[in-house]
């Protein structure tokens, strides 16, 4: 069972004011295959946080451990899907997911193999000869998804991969999401703005605020994937009074903090 434990996370970096901290004293245990969603307004460090996860930027203080072992930089037991798709326009769909494998040497067969495989799964088998361009935006966060699951990471990191997509097209992705959640059962950070998208999603709601960034609350054993995954529809799940009471509860907490703070 994978495990990422940050302990005592502390973010600071060098602003025109002095020092800026971005995240301060950060505790937080992830495990198995839960799908863990970080919320809060712009500037509370929840990019910092999964920024720390994936490598790309060092912890000023404490540490984040993915099954015992300190992270100390990128690694292919983490796939990360950003905002924006960074696909490469001249290679096709097919090339494009099978990138990280071809970058560790996997034959063309192989790579090929596995890449059809993570295209099916995300809904996209038949569009390996495509060309990026060819694609709408929600067809192409669906590719970064699967080159995201090529190489079989324990962990899946995700920074807002569905902000720039309009509204139809989003809650078409995030059900999308659920069923690929569902068949790889990997452990997922989900990053996002929206209340709705992250209580629809996560199994677990973790509330950030910021000036430091640190957390607010944790909610827990969240149902409402699991609903949706079970053949309620997406709609009826985000009309029941349950779901719209925590979605407002949520919000007054983020909007109640951040008042704290300015």
């Amino acid at each position: 069972m994978t495990t990422l434990d940050i302990n005592h996370l502390t973010v600071r970096y060098a602003a025109v004011d002095g020092v800026h901290t971005a995240l301060a004293d950060v505790n937080l245990r992830l495990s198995g295959d839960d799908f863990v969603v970080a919320i809060g307004a712009s500037g509370c460090g929840k990019t910092s946080l999964l920024n720390c996860v994936a490598g790309f930027l060092p912890a000023s203080g404490g540490q984040v451990l993915l099954d015992g072992a300190p992270i100390q930089g990128p690694g292919a037991e983490r796939g990360v899907v950003f905002q924006k798709h960074a696909l490469l326009p001249w290679l096709n769909v097919l090339e494009n997911v099978a990138l990280p494998l071809r970058l560790r040497g996997v034959d063309a067969m192989g790579r090929h193999a596995v890449a059809q495989a993570k295209l099916a799964l995300v809904g996209l088998a038949g569009a390996e000869q495509k060309a990026i361009w060819q694609l709408s935006g929600g067809m192409q966060q669906r590719v970064g998804i699967a080159r995201a699951l090529a190489s079989d990471p324990a962990i899946l990191l995700m920074d807002e991969p569905l902000g720039a997509l309009d509204a139809f097209t989003r809650e078409g992705v995030q059900e999308t999401l659920l069923q690929v959640w569902a068949s790889a059962h990997k452990l997922v950070l989900f990053i996002t703005h929206s209340v709705e998208e992250a209580l629809f999603l996560g199994t677990r709601l973790v509330v950030m605020s910021s000036n430091p960034g640190s957390i607010t609350k944790v909610y827990n054993d969240l149902p409402f994937s699991r609903q949706f995954l079970s053949g309620v529809s997406a709609r009826a799940v985000k009309s029941q009074p349950e779901f719209i009471a925590l979605r407002e509860e949520v919000l007054d907490l983020i909007h109640r903090r951040e008042k704290l703070h300015v």
